[in-house]
């Protein structure tokens, strides 16, 4: 028993120790030392993103004039044509005999146009010898020195003789009519033959080439030779929605449609690989109806490519900017939401206080507030998710932009 009863007041004596270090005073945390900027005004610019469409400033679609196979091909895709370029040449064997045959129908043609002026010439100069009988004979009849039966005969010799000629004349109108047939089906069939050259309409980028050598083309073929697009210049055309439209009517500078797109700054594009376009664009018009099937309305942006750096089909986005002058900013990182408001801690005699703020746009690692703060105000710059409201604080003055150039973590 004896043994028993020391073991339990060892045990009693090692609790109470144990629970005496538990219980022993806690050492006091002071003031949460962190960052504190007052609250400047800025000319901010902000953008707003539209994915966007680019297309050459235009855009044609080469095709055959005539059908036939493909002898050559002289351009490769992307190459830089001029207009008037030949691009593929068409074989043209049918179409050079048809030519010859109908040269050789002109020389046939000349040949009896030649024949029957011969023909007029003949019976005009019948109708001359007929004449000058009938002449002679008149006034020895009215001297009653021959019968009249000769004079009569002599007349109906002068008519036969009009009448050939008449018919002489008929043939050479027919024969010219046939030489100027022989000629336009001559001009036609050579015009074949110059269209087998299939040439550029424009200047500019040749295309994808769907047909190579020896395929049959033709000028009712769905698709075309290859397009050939003009990219001196480009457009990129993005589209509002109906609310964002609506936006830019109401909110942008000038009393017609025309002088709001007149007064928006110059935009710029985002390339496909997150780079900046190194040109900047204007926005020169817009459809002005809404697309039932998307219910949005297109926008069109010209924008300078003298480098080609920009392809007909590519794809991007276009950035709107918006400048806010004497905008109250507070950096990003100052800022945090709960329960749908955007609060930041406004230090006040050394005590962080919650404070809501209403925040219009936020750009380049700054929120830009319509209330909540004013100029001058000293808020906590960063550290606000180990802060509550009302609690102390010991402000460690910050420059306003070097904390907007940190990137934020939260």
């Amino acid at each position: 028993m004896k043994n028993v009863n020391v073991m339990m007041v060892g045990a009693v004596a090692l609790i109470l120790a144990s629970c005496g270090k538990k219980q022993g005073p806690q050492q006091a945390q002071g003031p949460a030392v962190l960052p504190v900027v007052e609250v400047p005004t800025r000319v901010v610019t902000s953008y707003q993103e539209f994915p966007a469409s680019i297309e050459g400033i235009n855009n044609n679609e080469v095709r055959a004039k005539i059908q036939g196979y493909i002898q050559q091909v002289y351009v490769d895709e992307g190459q830089y044509v001029t207009k008037g370029q030949p691009l593929f040449r068409l074989e043209t064997n049918v179409l050079t005999q048809n030519a010859d045959a109908a040269k050789a129908g002109i020389t046939s043609a000349a040949a009896n146009v030649k024949a029957a002026a011969a023909n007029v010439s003949a019976a005009a100069a019948s109708v001359s010898v007929a004449q000058v009988e009938v002449n002679k004979l008149i006034p020895l009849v009215q001297k009653n020195i021959i019968s009249n039966v000769q004079l009569e005969t002599a007349k109906a010799n002068l008519a036969q003789a009009q009448a050939a000629h008449n018919q002489a004349k008929a043939g050479l109108a027919q024969a010219q009519a046939g030489q100027s047939q022989a000629q336009a089906t001559y001009q036609g069939v050579a015009a074949n033959i110059d269209f087998s050259i299939v040439r550029s309409p424009i200047n500019g980028v040749v295309g994808a080439l769907p047909f190579k050598t020896g395929s049959l083309v033709g000028p009712s073929d769905p698709v075309a030779l290859t397009r050939v697009s003009d990219v001196s210049k480009v457009f990129a055309y993005f589209s509002m929605n109906e609310k964002e439209y609506m936006d830019f009517l109401t909110k942008s500078e000038g009393t017609t449609l025309q002088q709001k797109l007149s007064n928006l700054p110059p935009v710029e594009l985002v390339l496909a690989n997150g780079e900046l376009y190194p040109e900047k664009g204007q926005v020169q018009t817009v459809t002005g109806q809404v697309d039932p099937a998307t219910g949005s309305i297109q926008f069109r942006v010209s924008f300078p490519n003298a480098a080609k750096l920009l392809s007909n089909g590519a794809s991007g986005k276009v950035r709107v900017p918006k400048i806010y002058v004497d905008a109250i900013v507070v950096p990003e990182g100052s800022t945090f939401e709960q329960q749908g408001y955007t609060y930041v801690y406004k230090v006040e005699k050394d005590t962080a206080r919650q404070t809501i703020i209403h925040v219009v746009d936020r750009a380049s690692n700054m929120a830009i507030i319509k209330d909540g703060v004013k100029k001058g105000d000293k808020i906590v710059a960063q550290g606000v998710g180990k802060l509550r409201d009302k609690a102390p604080v010991t402000a460690q003055p910050a420059n306003f932009d070097s904390i907007i150039k940190i990137k934020q973590v939260f």
